[in-house]
């Protein structure tokens, strides 16, 4: 039986972390979150590796109108899991001294971003007698698992493994895979209306064996579920670190000794991931023909090697509302959104020393003025 959001039984301010892997949908399910409400305030905390986080103004731009911009607080300059100490913890301090509080907090990380140090920061002395991470919510890319893939862009993963050749072992984004799935207390099945039910099952089945007890793994199409299935699980996961260990944690603690909750020493052991493995550059574009020519300059982006997503605001020439765009491996969205502050920019990211000419050629790129 599917617990309940009310019933919960903690009296603590119940926080769910979604994470996944670069367009595996986390945006639209947070989208459909906020949609479905059902008056209780909840505030929501958007974080995106790069130098610009689109992500809030997406959610912001498309959710329900009543949800008023300064119910969102983005974080920009790092993933979460880098940043922790300098953004994290006032935001979520912020959050805790509103009154009222918030009834939940809903946390989306970057598609980069191990989800482990994030959960550890709930200990924290100002944060743990308020709120206890009632679920780490993994989405994952149901078509891509079912090719074998942990994203939809094959030919990056590849390039990824190439630029590792010192690694003997899984590259880090599988190894970024694992730990989503490690940490997990939901695997939603994003995208499951786009592979066969075989395929499905096969999924489950294969995610299902790296997964801890328990961890309940449901089908999604276009990130709408149940605001029931979402919250109200109580899982405690600060309280649970030792089950969740991250493929280096758990190698160290292996070889070396146990990793016990001191969370300054802790907060240093995810950085060996290394973010070096990716780039994420900001560029400025001139105004587009119409949202044809958006899909057809963008999907020329991507088709550069290594490019990993696209995503931000531009412009069609003579229409007064922004544009908003999405891009992961082939599949490319653009829509008109009222109410974006940020124009002309895309925010590109993709694996290390990807061709940004190439990238800035096909977006018409101009100078920022």
């Amino acid at each position: 039986m599917t617990p309940s959001f009310s019933a919960a039984p903690t009296t603590k301010i119940p926080a769910v972390i979604v994470t996944g892997f670069l367009g595996a949908g986390k945006t639209t399910l947070v989208r459909n979150l906020l949609e479905k409400a059902e008056g209780k305030r909840i505030a929501l905390i958007v974080n995106e590796f790069g130098e610009m986080g689109f992500d809030g103004s997406l959610v912001n731009g498309c959710a329900d109108p009543k949800c008023s911009a300064e119910e969102v607080v983005e974080l920009a300059n790092g993933c979460i899991c880098c940043t922790v100490a300098d953004d994290f913890l006032p935001t979520m301090e912020m959050l805790l001294a509103r009154n009222p509080r918030p009834d939940a907090i809903i946390i989306e990380t970057s598609g980069l971003a191990l989800p482990q140090p994030l959960v550890r920061a709930f200990n924290w002395p100002t944060v743990k007698p308020l709120v206890s991470v009632d679920s780490v919510v993994t989405v994952v890319d149901t078509p891509a698992v079912a090719l074998g893939r942990v994203a939809s862009d094959e030919e990056a993963v590849a390039e990824q493994r190439k630029a590792d050749e010192a690694l003997d072992h899984e590259s880090p984004v599988e190894e970024l895979f694992e730990d989503q799935l490690t940490c997990a207390d939901l695997v939603v099945l994003n995208k499951a209306d786009l592979v066969s039910d075989k395929a499905l099952e096969e999924v489950k089945k294969s995610l299902g064996a790296r997964l801890r007890d328990a961890v309940e793994i449901v089908p999604a199409r276009q990130g709408d579920l149940a605001l029931e299935v979402l919250l109200g699980r109580d899982a405690g996961a600060e309280d649970d670190m030792h089950a969740r260990l991250s493929h280096h944690e758990a190698h160290h603690a292996e070889h070396d000794h146990h990793h016990d909750d001191d969370h300054d020493h802790d907060h240093h052991h995810h950085h060996d991931h290394s973010h070096d493995d990716f780039d994420s550059t900001v560029v400025s574009t001139g105004s587009f023909t119409n949202l044809k020519d958006i899909e057809e300059s963008v999907a020329k982006a991507m088709a550069v090697s290594g490019v990993l997503r696209i995503k931000g605001v531009v412009r069609v020439a003579g229409k007064p509302a922004p544009v908003m765009v999405q891009a992961v491996g082939p599949r490319v969205e653009a829509w008109f959104s009222a109410g974006s502050e940020m124009q002309d920019k895309l925010v590109v990211i993709g694996l290390a020393k990807f061709d940004l000419e190439a990238v800035k050629t096909a977006l018409k790129a101009s100078e920022p003025v």
